[in-house]
Order: C-alpha cells, then sequence, then structure tokens
C-alpha cells in the first residue's frame, strides 16, 4: 500500500525537539509509513536535499534524502534507526566559505562554513525494513552527516568554530529562535534560501 505524503511545517531552532536525542522507531507502522512519505514531500517542496524527523516535530530517528551525487548509493531514500560511522577524519582547518558553507532547513536563510569528514558508512533499515549499508563521500558524506546530528539533538550551527559561532549566536539573538513555536510552510511562505528568486530570474532571462 502506498502512503500519499503531505507538506507537513517545517520546525525551527529553539523548539525542544530539535534539542532532544530523537528515540527509536519501535515498529514500522501505518503510522511510520505516513510519517515517511509526508517527509519526502516536505523535502521536496523545501527544496532540501534531507529532512530528519525532528524537523517536522517528530523525535525518531528516521531521515530521508535526495541527491544526484551519492556514487553508488540510492540518489532518494531514507533510513530509519541509523548508524554513521566516520571513515574520513575531520580537518582541524578553518573551513572554506566557498565549498564547504552548510544551510539547515530548521536554520532557514543562513548559510555557515563548517568541517564535515568526507567519507562516511550509513547502516539502518528502509521503510520496507529492508537493511541498508553503504558509504558516501564527498558533499553526500556532509548531507548524511548533517541529518544524523539532527537525530543526536545536534544542529550544524552547534559545530560551528568559535570565528562563525559567533557569527551565528549575533544572528541566533537577532532573529529569536530560542522558544518552541517557531516554523515555516515549504510552498506556502517565502523559500528562506531564495530559490523563488533564482526561478524568477530565469524566467525572465
Amino acid at each position: 500500500m502506498a502512503f500519499e505524503g503531505k507538506i507537513l511545517p517545517i520546525v525551527i531552532h529553539g523548539d525542544p525537539v530539535l534539542h532532544k536525542r530523537a528515540a527509536e522507531v519501535e515498529e514500522i507502522n501505518d503510522e511510520v509509513r505516513q510519517l515517511v512519505a509526508d517527509m519526502h514531500v516536505t523535502q521536496e517542496a523545501a527544496r532540501g536535499v534531507g529532512l530528519a524527523a525532528p524537523q517536522v516535530g517528530v523525535g525518531l530517528r528516521i531521515f530521508t534524502w535526495e541527491f544526484e551525487h551519492t556514487g553508488d548509493a540510492p540518489r532518494k531514500g531514507e533510513v530509519l534507526n541509523p548508524v554513521l560511522t566516520l571513515l574520513g577524519k575531520v580537518s582541524q582547518e578553518d573551513p572554506d566559505p566557498e565549498t564547504e558553507t552548510e544551510g539547515c532547513l530548521s536554520v532557514p536563510g543562513l548559510g555557515y562554513p563548517l568541517k564535515r569528514a568526507d567519507h562516511v558508512r550509513l547502516q539502518g533499515f528502509d521503510i520496507d525494513n529492508n537493511p541498508i549499508d553503504f558509504e558516501a563521500h564527498d558533499w553526500f558524506a556532509r548531507i548524511l552527516q548533517h541529518e544524523y546530528d539532527h537525530l543526536n539533538a545536534t544542529l550544524y550551527v552547534n559545530r560551528l568554530n568559535p570565528r562563525w559561532g559567533k557569527r551565528w549566536k549575533k544572528e541566533l539573538r537577532k532573529q529569536g529562535w530560542t522558544t518552541a513555536g517557531n516554523t515555516w510552510m515549504p510552498g506556502d511562505d517565502n523559500d528562506p534560501f531564495g530559490h523563488d528568486e533564482e526561478e524568477s530570474e530565469t524566467a525572465d532571462r
């Protein structure tokens, strides 16, 4: 039975669900199947490359992804109860703002440079309880680390070095993202990362 997904609001930094370790999926039931379908639709509407269940307000260990350059791994998928192993080292050098800037749907409209491992292994299960086990490199490895962090109550802004962390904390005070209840709705609200403007500029040419 296929579940038709619907767009869910995305929770913004400050909500407790983002700052508490997500719980294991105990059973793959219709509620979980519906959640995964909703997550895929929400991620697509938000033009994201990954989405974790806590980002739609559900504290379960699930994330989805869709990315073109995945090597031998699926370009689109989901993982339940993942285990992520770093196979590459994280450099202690300063991150490159041109090539290593991350964004997050739960920190809308912002981006900061961050060093990540360039090689990881992902294990877990898909929505049909089939085992997942593959390695990822480069930007795909970054995506998987980013989403896995969400399940452990870590946002990428929590990992910034002192220079970029200072800028983030200043922006956090400005935005007031310190309490529960802040969300944005893909498809209804303006895209915080400017994709709507990019499409408009393309259409005008």
